[in-house]
């Protein structure tokens, strides 16, 4: 039996990326977080009120950065469609896109209700991620020099021929003394371990392997991705004090278990897109032009397999005739 092709959510979402993405590009450079997330929060929130799902924000990265936000519990879509748990990041990269660096992008994941793990107040996690080759290879518990190892045989390299992408934070330093005394390279990243994650499942992005602590929503929309390419990421919460620790205890999250792909994201029908503000390895950045902008994007489906990779070219004439927003 031939099945009717379903529904591509995310050809739908892709245009909350692409929203998202040319509200915040306008502040790239300017020194000012909250008004590029601000402006990014705003220009998803309102494409996102026309998509027809019944959705319930899941994760939201106004929490952990004080930020504006598309709140946990916050009711999106028109009510109508397919019930979903969404998660969100309107700027993957706030500092980046404010300071004008490479590497921001603006990113949604969705999947069925239910399926996505919420993390509440516990806003950063432990992490490792990899490309399909090493999926099922790693261990979270293991020595870093152990999972290296366990890389190198999948990819068919030597050690020193990888390479780990890490943010460069204080809390990272074991990480990173450990992957330069096992002999392999690093890519040390400010900020954007969304698209650190999905850089270790593109063949032609040179990373191999993700380790270190970053976002917990990051940790869970990056699943949602490597869901969709077949990649593996494995996560530890990890409490910043014991406030966060007390928070853990009450909401009865086991802080010492591992939490794999299935914990973050308990779906096979998963929708992701992102699209890029400034360049990066994963997109190119917002371009702009007299009139005109372009942008873009990346789709994924983890049901069908399929990855789109798109570019739209805008025309703020035509848009600030449709548009309630600011596009220039």
């Amino acid at each position: 039996m031939v099945e009717v092709p379903e529904r591509n959510l995310g050809l739908e979402l892709v245009r909350v990326t692409e929203t998202a993405a040319l509200a915040a590009a306008r502040w790239q450079g300017r020194g000012d977080k909250e008004a590029a997330d601000q402006a990014a929060v705003d220009g998803m929130r309102l494409i996102l009120s026309h998509i027809e799902i019944d959705g319930t924000i899941i994760i939201g990265e106004g929490e952990k950065d004080e930020a504006p936000m598309l709140h946990n519990g916050e009711r999106v879509g028109t009510g109508r469609g397919m019930a979903v748990d969404v998660a969100v990041d309107p700027v993957d990269g706030t500092t980046l896109t404010s300071e004008g660096m490479p590497g921001a992008v603006s990113v949604i994941a969705i999947a069925e209700e239910g399926s996505m793990y919420a993390p509440g107040s516990l806003v950063y996690m432990d992490k490792i991620a990899v490309g399909p080759p090493a999926a099922g290879m790693i261990d979270l518990e293991a020595p870093v020099a152990h999972n290296l190892s366990q890389v190198s045989k999948a990819l068919d390299k030597d050690i020193s021929e990888l390479t780990a992408i890490i943010l460069n934070r204080p809390r990272n330093a074991p990480y990173i003394d450990a992957v330069r005394q096992a002999g392999a390279r690093i890519r040390l990243i400010r900020d954007g371990d969304v698209a650190g994650a999905i850089a270790t499942a593109q063949e032609d992005s040179g990373i191999d392997i993700l380790f270190g602590i970053g976002g917990s929503p990051e940790a869970v929309i990056a699943a949602a991705a490597l869901k969709c390419m077949g990649g593996e990421q494995q996560c530890r919460l990890w409490p910043r004090d014991d406030t966060e620790r007390a928070y853990a205890a009450e909401a009865g999250h086991d802080l010492e278990r591992v939490l794999t792909m299935k914990d973050l994201v308990n779906s096979d029908n998963v929708f992701f897109a992102a699209t890029g503000i400034t360049d990066g390895e994963l997109l190119d950045g917002v371009k702009y032009k007299h009139h005109n902008a372009t942008t873009h994007s990346v789709v994924m489906r983890s049901k069908t397999g399929s990855i789109r990779s798109m570019r739209a070219t805008h025309d703020f004439t035509k848009l600030r005739r449709l548009s309630a927003l600011i596009y220039e």
